[in-house]
């Protein structure tokens, strides 16, 4: 079995925490980087290539910048973006244009949107 490879590069620290112990103990689930610091994201997603990344939606509920540009050195990667102070969060994938469609914030959210990989089109 084909383990779905993620990249955790969420902040703050508790909400990078919750994250890593929500997916770290799936069986078809391998996380293959944690960072914190964002200006080395695009670097760790080109040298791990994860299926995945989860990150931190921005206040304003817009698609974070660097999305787009990560999507656009890597298109069969997928992004899921959370807000846990709003309960929200987004999947976010590139097709021919950028997509995204709506995560619920919670344990069994994330890990539905992660095992989806496949159906997202």
């Amino acid at each position: 079995m084909e383990k779905i490879r993620v990249l955790v590069a969420n902040r703050p620290r508790l909400m990078r925490e919750l994250v890593l112990a929500t997916i770290s103990e799936q069986p078809d689930i391998e996380v293959v980087g944690e960072i914190q610091d964002d200006t080395a994201l695009a670097r760790v997603v080109a040298e791990s290539k994860p299926d995945f990344v989860i990150l931190t939606l921005d206040g304003r509920d817009q698609r974070p910048r660097i999305c787009d540009r990560l999507l656009e050195h890597n298109p069969n990667m997928k992004i899921i973006a959370l807000a846990p102070e709003r309960n929200r969060g987004v999947c976010i994938w590139a097709v021919k244009e950028i997509r995204s469609s709506s995560v619920e914030s919670s344990e069994e959210g994330i890990l539905k949107a992660l095992r989806a990989k496949l159906q997202l089109v």
